[in-house]
């Protein structure tokens, strides 16, 4: 498994500087490449990145000497990269959905994240500290969190403060799921995530609680002259805003996401299609704010990480407006209402935690077999069936908002 470790770094001015260099080598480097694939695809040519990074070699030490400043794999990496959006462009041509990967433009200084690549013989991590080519040693905030053999880095800033991403192929065991009970998971805006125990967790919502500042930092930004120093102070102000905020939420993710998958052996969730999610004007800001998308992603990757599965219901299934208990729909329930009254039996339930016992309910029915035998390592068979029997029967107690006991001694009624 491949993971990366972002770390904080605390470089000189000097390295400051090598660092602005090579992001503008990588950018131009980008741009040149971007350039000349346009030249000869339009002359009937097959171009691709090995051919222009074998042409820029062999012209950069007379056109571009300044190039010899970074290390070579600035530019290298920046027309892989290219040479990866091309071919997302060409796969993805005849799609029609919002999904499709655009055609590689140009990319310009102050409007792209800047960041360059280091292959893994070009650096060296010693405790709190990566040697880099050229530059030496930089400080690091912490050392490295895991093991294994490490595949490249990349060096990016955002705003004022510089990050390494060091890329680790880790050789990790599968865990064993042992006494965890599945949980069904309803996404929404009001609550982040509703679990069909009852419990729910709210989002902390960093963009509309900055909102009033981000909107008079970019007004201020507005009013500065173009190309200005007074300019560039306002746009880095409104730069830490947005990298503040965003790390707000990301650990607010991270946080619900690592103790989501450690108590729960299956999650199931609801497949939503957050990019269409996005296109209502009236909810676009609160969904975004929330972070569905990367709830779900990481809620992926863990899972596996844990010795766990998540299970994604199909996103037409009618959570909120079907009745648990008599299996009709209400088909008048509305996006204001918060509470879930059935019309044939009068069930009345929460609207959030309803959908979550609903998605819980169906997951179960869609998961076949003992479905901790493919993620939970190797279990005697005798011992994975009473667990999955277990995990059924809870899972089905949870769905009618009973104990286990409670549901076991209602059948035997």
């Amino acid at each position: 498994m491949t993971l990366a470790h972002k770390i904080a770094l605390a470089p000189t001015l000097g390295q400051e500087t090598y660092f602005r260099k090579a992001c503008g080598t990588a950018r131009f480097a980008y741009n040149w490449g971007l350039a000349r694939w346009n030249e000869l695809y339009a002359a009937g040519g097959k171009p691709n990145a090995l051919s222009l990074k074998k042409e820029l070699n062999s012209i950069k030490g007379e056109r571009f000497p300044w190039m010899y400043e970074v290390t070579k794999c600035a530019p290298e990496a920046a027309l892989a990269d290219l040479g990866a959006a091309f071919a997302n462009y060409f796969r993805d041509l005849h799609r029609k959905d919002r999904r499709r990967a655009k055609r590689p433009t140009f990319k310009k200084k102050g409007r792209c994240r800047d960041r360059f690549y280091v292959s893994n013989d070009q650096f060296v991590i010693e405790g709190n500290r990566i040697r880099l080519p050229r530059i030496g040693f930089v400080a690091m905030r912490e050392s490295l969190r895991f093991e294994g053999r490490i595949l490249g880095a990349t060096v990016s800033r955002e705003a004022d403060q510089w990050f390494v991403a060091v890329q680790i192929d880790v050789d990790e065991e599968p865990c064993v799921c042992e006494n965890q009970a599945p949980v069904g998971i309803d996404l929404g805006i009001l609550h982040a995530a509703t679990l069909s125990t009852g419990k729910h967790y709210d989002a902390p919502k960093s963009l509309a609680k900055n909102l009033k500042k981000l909107r008079r930092l970019s007004r201020r930004l507005s009013h500065k002259q173009k190309g200005s120093r007074n300019r560039g102070k306002a746009k880095m102000q409104v730069a830490r805003l947005h990298r503040r905020m965003a790390n707000i939420r990301l650990d607010w993710t991270h946080k619900l996401t690592t103790n989501l998958t450690r108590r729960y052996g299956l999650i199931v969730l609801e497949d939503l299609a957050v990019a269409n999610l996005m296109q209502n004007r009236h909810l676009a800001r609160a969904i975004a704010d929330v972070g569905l998308a990367e709830l779900r992603r990481q809620l992926g990757y863990k899972a596996q990480r844990q010795g766990g599965r998540v299970v994604f219901v199909d996103r037409f299934f009618p959570s909120s407006k079907m009745c648990r208990e008599c299996g009709s729909k209400n088909n008048t329930l509305a996006l204001a209402d918060r509470t879930f009254v059935c019309p044939a039996c009068g069930h009345t339930e929460d609207r959030d935690l309803h959908a979550a016992r609903n998605i819980l309910r169906e997951g179960l029915k869609t998961t076949q077999g003992p479905w901790g035998s493919d993620a939970c390592g190797q279990m005697a068979s005798t011992k994975r069936k009473r667990f999955a029997s277990r995990l059924v029967e809870a899972g089905r107690a949870q769905a009618h908002g009973q104990t286990p006991k409670e549901s076991s001694r209602r059948e035997h009624v």
